[in-house]
């Protein structure tokens, strides 16, 4: 697993919201190792978002289960945090709970899938996408979560090279 998986963006705090104040509501649900308002240098005033870093991913996902959060009076957005070079593409921010999983091998079924991306959350249904006519496996295959939080966790580890046939 990634430490990417440790760390949630809040967004929508409340102008007066200081570090101190974020980590007092975010550490009640594990070890934080960071925690930063987002500052605007000239004005020296608070951006109204952040990031908090669990020490695992266990506790970001406390957090997670725990929304929605309120902090300081404000109703707050919390998710996984992007990757800054993902934080200008629409999709890396959109809600969903289908993700795309391509460079999948001939053997490779729906429930290796399953059971493999079952470590990010609930699964609904996956799927490997087959030719009509033939039959033969295109490579490539979705899978449908139950929340978004899981499939936003699956997406954060990028390359997944250990999806394993069942022996």
């Amino acid at each position: 697993m990634s430490d990417q998986l440790c760390k949630l963006f809040v967004g929508g705090l409340n102008v007066d919201t200081d570090d101190d104040g974020l980590r007092k509501h975010f550490e009640q649900y594990g070890t934080l190792t960071d925690c930063v308002v987002v500052v605007n240098k000239q004005l020296q005033r608070s951006r109204c978002f952040g990031f908090v870093t669990y020490s695992t991913p266990e506790e970001a996902d406390a957090a997670m289960a725990a929304r929605p959060h309120t902090v300081d009076g404000n109703a707050v957005e919390v998710k996984r945090a992007v990757a800054r070079e993902d934080a200008n593409k629409p999709e890396a921010l959109a809600k969903v709970k289908k993700i795309f999983v391509g460079g999948l091998k001939d053997d490779i079924e729906e429930e290796h899938l399953t059971e493999y991306f079952s470590q990010y959350g609930q699964i609904e249904k996956a799927e490997v996408i087959s030719e009509k006519e033939t039959g033969k496996k295109r490579g490539f295959g979705f899978v449908y979560f139950t929340d978004h939080d899981a499939a936003d966790k699956a997406v954060v580890v990028k390359f997944h090279t250990k999806i394993p046939p069942i022996s």
